[in-house]
Order: C-alpha cells, then structure tokens, then sequence
C-alpha cells in the first residue's frame, strides 16, 4: 500500500484535485507541499497536532514537507469558522507565537539537512506594496466568487470586515510564493480552507500559465481537529506547561467510544491491521483501545517515560482510585484551609475555574466530585476530615482531575 492509498484508508482525505497526479507524487516522493499554521496562541493544539501527524507520515515517504507559520496572515485574523472578527493581536505577540511555534515543530519535524522546510509568510506579506496587491493579484480574484465561499457566507449576516476579506487572497499569494522560492507544488489544509486553497492554485495559473504544476489536496485536519482538540475548559495544548501530559492522556483515554477507531487512525502510527483488531473490541473492552490511543498520542508528543507515568497514574485513578504523584496536583497550607474552605475557593485556586459563576454552573449540572462523591451543594464547605492521608481528589467533569495536598 503507497501512502497515498494510507491517508484514504485513515479517512483523512476528503477531497482532492488531480487526484492521479497526486498519487503519483506522494508515493513516488517528490511532492513539495504546506500546510499553514496561523500563530494564534503561544502552543500548538491538537487540532495542529493532526496536520504534523500528515507531515510526518509524507515526510517519512521521502516527500518535502514546507510548514508555513502565519505571521503575516496572523495580523488580518482568518474567518473561517468564526462569527465574529478575530481580536488583533500586536506584531510582539505574533512574534512571541511563531517562536513557540517553531520550538514545538522542530521536536517533531525533521527540518535537517533541507529535509523539511519551516518559514512565515510575513517574509512576504508585510513587504508588499497595496497597489502592486490590487493590480498583480487582486485583479485574478472575482468578488461574486469569493462571497459564495462558506467562510465568507457565515459572516455575512453579522458583518465582514474588509479586513478579513483580504485573507482568502493573502492565503492564496502564499501558494503563489512558495511554488516560486520553494517549487511547492501541493498545499493541504482542512476542508474549511478549500475555497482559499482553490484561490491559490487558480493564481498561480493565472499569472505563470495553464502550464504551472500547482495542485490543492484537502483532508479533513481542522474540522476534526477542532472538534478533538476542544473540551469544556478549553483548548488540549501540545505545551506541557499549558496541558500536562497526565491531562492529556486522560483526555486521549475518555474520548467518546464512537471516536476512538477514527482517532487511532488519525493520530497514531499503528499499522492499519493493529487498529482493525482494536475496532473488534465491543462493551467494556473498548477501553483497552482507549488506552492504546492514550499512550500512543501520549507518546508521540510528550516521549515514553512521560508516556508510561500518565498511564501507571490513569490506571491507578481508574483501578483503586489511588493518587499518583504525576497527577496535577495544588498544595494547600492549613492556615489557608483554616476550619473549612468552599469548595468554589478551593476550585479556584486549583485553577479548574475561572470564576465563582463557572463553578456553580458546574455543579448544578452534576460536574464535580470530591473523592468520588458528586458535589451537589455549591456552598460545599471541605475540612480536613475530607482529607485522606492528606490528599483530596476533585474531578471536574469526566477528563479532568486533580488531587489537593494539605501541608
């Protein structure tokens, strides 16, 4: 089986333009291709995590992976999926996010001997000058056309900036400069990106001729990866400091059942043939597929030893309901605990709230638990008669738990 024929069977490829050309490239090696990745915050997520996963495996079949890190595109803000318009962040921020970008990819990638390349588009984009981007590039793109793209459609009704309507062409000169510099000559994105992927490939045709070997292929990475890399509290960070790797297993291993086959395809390395024995688990033993899912993305982001402490601590929480000393944990000093302390205050400083109303919420709908006990007063005082040998678990939600030491 090529690698093209590997994506198909992951469900990772939704649609595709020259699909003949394509398998070709892919599976021969010589495919030069982007995927972009807008700076939005200072980690990657896992919504990104899949596309680096893509990368790896075409990179691991001899093709040239390009990661494009937004910094240029970052300042506009993209409107896809959004109903309202992005906040504007400062060129310091941006900067400050590329950088953790590039740090995050390099652990993953590998960018040695040319065999990867990773570049911004601001190189580019802040040099151009507006009236050669209204004749050179804006001239190729028809406005009747771009307002029919699902992107631009869902705003209309609450308004699109001028703005943000200049991303669809900004994304599509990015296409056009690096099959210039680079010979890039495929570009991957989500399916929410097609029609900007589209605009990309028709400018370059445009400007170098029908005969410019451009292509646009489109998988399924930021529909599915928005959906598993969000939870209740949040985005799941590839950072260790924003999500620890005891969290991210334990999200990886409470993934709804119906979710964990595509994941494990998706997201792993396991040879198709592991994964088909996995799917014929039924009842309870899917959890032992959730397991593997855990420990292998687990893994990959975070290295085995910190693989294997997640996991002896999941199974620990999941078995006797023991603590395990690689569960995020909070100290709490007896004079802060004094007689008692509500447990919205105790939330709080655990930083699994934000707030007393998000706590409350919480509760009411039957969301926390203390030591296995589902909390259902919101002015529930905790005492040190709660403590056993001096550690309290709180479980918020069906993912994220974390143990208090009094000391």
């Amino acid at each position: 089986m090529g690698v093209y024929e590997e994506l198909v069977e992951r469900d990772l490829i939704a649609q595709v333009t020259d699909e003949e050309e394509i398998r070709e490239l892919v599976n021969s090696g010589k495919a030069v291709f982007y995927i972009g990745f807008d700076p939005t915050a200072d980690s990657l997520h896992v919504g990104h995590f899949m596309a680096l996963c893509l990368m790896k495996r075409l990179q691991m079949a001899g093709n040239k992976p390009i990661a494009l890190i937004g910094g240029g595109t970052a300042m506009i803000g993209d409107p896809s999926g959004r109903t309202d318009m992005r906040q504007m962040m400062t060129q310091e921020t941006i900067q400050h996010n590329v950088d953790c970008f590039k740090k995050q990819m390099s652990r993953f990638i590998d960018f040695s001997e040319d065999k990867a390349l990773l570049v911004n588009n601001a190189d580019w984009l802040t040099s151009l000058n507006y009236i050669d981007v209204l004749r050179e590039v804006g001239a190729h793109f028809s406005v009747n056309r771009m307002l029919t793209a699902e992107c631009y459609k869902q705003r209309m009704e609450k308004g699109l900036s001028f703005l943000e309507f200049n991303y669809m062409i900004m994304q599509s000169y990015d296409f056009y400069a690096l099959y210039q510099k680079y010979g890039c000559n495929m570009q991957f994105g989500g399916d929410d990106q097609w029609s900007n992927m589209l605009g990309g490939t028709e400018l370059i045709r445009r400007k170098l001729g029908k005969d410019a070997y451009a292509m646009t292929i489109n998988l399924l990475l930021n529909s599915e990866g928005k959906k598993m890399g969000k939870t209740q509290s949040g985005a799941v960070w590839l950072s260790a400091e924003k999500t620890s790797p005891y969290e991210f297993y334990q999200y990886w291993r409470n993934v709804d059942d119906s979710d964990v086959i595509k994941c494990l395809k998706m997201l792993t390395f396991l040879p198709l043939e592991e994964i088909a024995r996995l799917a014929k688990l039924e009842g309870a033993e899917i959890n032992k597929a959730k397991e593997v899912l855990a420990f292998e993305v687990t893994k990959l982001i975070h290295g085995e030893e910190e693989a294997v402490k997640a996991q002896n601590s999941a199974r620990a929480l999941f078995g006797a309901g023991a603590t395990d000393e690689n569960m995020p944990s909070t100290d709490l000093t007896k004079d802060e605990l004094g007689e008692s302390i509500s447990i919205l205050d105790l939330m709080i400083k655990c930083g699994l709230i934000s707030s007393k109303g998000e706590g409350r919420r919480l509760i009411t709908q039957g969301g926390v638990s203390v030591n296995d006990s589902k909390v259902t007063d919101v002015f529930l005082p905790i005492s040190e008669n709660d403590f056993n040998n001096n550690e309290l678990v709180i479980k918020k939600g069906k993912k994220v738990y974390h143990k208090v030491n009094l000391c």
